[in-house]
């Protein structure tokens, strides 16, 4: 008769199937739950068909720090790396607790301003990987003092944020276009 296994290692398998069961549910990619998880490709495969009931994207990841320096994008990267620092110093949570914990509440933060997320977690887990490889980092605006997601080897003097300073066609997207009727001639 065959011993059982170890109740400890039962319950970190348990705990990374709910971990990446979250992490699918919130719309991340194969290639972050193998990362981020021990569990076999083949299982997750298998779990993201039980949740999604597909099979998961295929492809490359996006892989680059410009996309965070657009207006929007940077943004929501910098609410999103706002309230990740907060659970980094205030939350006694593993770093994908924090992660999924982060993206929920950005989640619940944009759907309360009305707005349509632009982060997705697998961009937020890219961001918080940028970040700690010193690739990003926050920088203080000095007009509103939030602190806002910038590349790290960049010299920022007297830095003042995209909300601050919109671009001139900040928010004007073809959807809004569209959706304005034309002025009376």
């Amino acid at each position: 008769m065959e011993a059982a296994p170890p109740r400890k290692s039962v319950l970190a398998e348990a705990q990374q199937i709910r971990c990446a069961s979250e992490l699918i549910e919130l719309g991340a990619r194969l290639q972050l739950l193998q990362e981020e998880t021990s569990l076999s490709r083949e299982r997750l495969l298998k779990l993201f068909k039980e949740v999604t009931g597909r099979s998961p994207s295929k492809g490359m990841l996006p892989y680059s720090t410009d996309w965070f320096m657009s207006w929007q994008p940077n943004i929501h990267s910098s609410l999103f790396m706002g309230v990740h620092q907060f659970l980094v110093q205030n939350a006694r949570l593993s770093r994908i607790e924090r992660i999924i914990k982060s993206y929920r509440l950005y989640l619940e933060q944009v759907e309360v301003s009305g707005e349509e997320p632009i982060l997705s977690i697998t961009r937020a887990w890219f961001l918080i990987r940028f970040m700690d490889a010193g690739m990003l980092q926050l920088k203080p605006c000095t007009s509103c003092g939030g602190h806002f997601v910038v590349h790290a080897q960049e010299l920022y003097e007297d830095f003042v944020c995209g909300i601050c300073r919109p671009p001139s066609r900040a928010g004007k997207t073809r959807r809004q276009s569209a959706a304005t009727p034309p002025l009376p001639s």
